[in-house]
């Protein structure tokens, strides 16, 4: 067997383990989540939302509707609205969003909104405040349970991830999330994804935090 055929098998294995060892990657874009109450508020009593396009994780999708966000220096525009309806409402923005709105916006867990700001959404003519509800998502990792053991990790972990983008580099303080719900990605904001050159089908490996 010549040389060059090995370097190409062992080219090829190193490339499967790779990938096998890594999670795909997606970036989200600012994104509003609604309750009831202010679905109603902002489209009309008993409005249901329109879905668009599913997305990665089971049963969430993209609706066909968008508002805009308002605050104290500025505005955001044809912010999506994701479904289904939540308990409560949740705004997702990344730190450059909030610049622009001019309301500093705390890293957190989807759905630990103690403490967060409050913003304004609007529909046309229709306006609601409120009250709490406002972050950066903290970067996370959705893991289907079944995975969970393949990748060596547990619900509630806190992880770094090394991104094989076109500006490598490691993302430390990444959230674990288990559930047989999920399927298996991680979810980073615009700005983290401009940070690593994010593209379609980029791909990170987990590394185990040193105590």
């Amino acid at each position: 067997m010549d040389n060059q055929l090995v370097d190409s098998i062992i080219d090829e294995v190193m490339k499967r383990v790779q990938e096998e060892a890594c999670i795909e990657i997606e970036a989200s874009g600012k994104h509003v989540h609604l309750n009831r109450e202010a679905i109603d508020a902002l489209f009309g009593q008993g409005y249901q939302l329109t879905k668009a396009k599913d997305l990665s994780q089971p049963g969430q999708y993209a609706c066909k509707e968008r508002v805009t966000l308002i605050g104290p220096k500025g505005s955001l525009h044809n912010v999506v609205v994701l479904g289904p309806e939540r308990k409560e409402s949740q705004v997702e923005i990344s730190h450059t969003d909030a610049v622009v709105l001019g309301t500093p916006v705390p890293v957190r867990e989807s759905g630990k909104l103690e403490g967060t700001p409050g913003i304004v959404i609007a529909s046309g003519s229709s306006m609601i405040r409120l009250e709490r509800g406002l972050i950066a998502a903290q970067r996370h990792i959705h893991v289907k349970a079944e995975d969970a053991e393949k990748y060596n990790v547990k619900n509630g972990e806190i992880v770094q991830v090394k991104v094989y983008g076109k500006r490598p580099l490691i993302f430390d303080d990444v959230l674990v999330r288990v559930s047989p719900n999920y399927e298996t990605y991680m979810h980073i904001d615009y700005d983290e994804a401009n940070a690593c050159g994010f593209t379609k089908g980029t791909k990170g490996k987990i590394l185990k935090k040193s105590i």
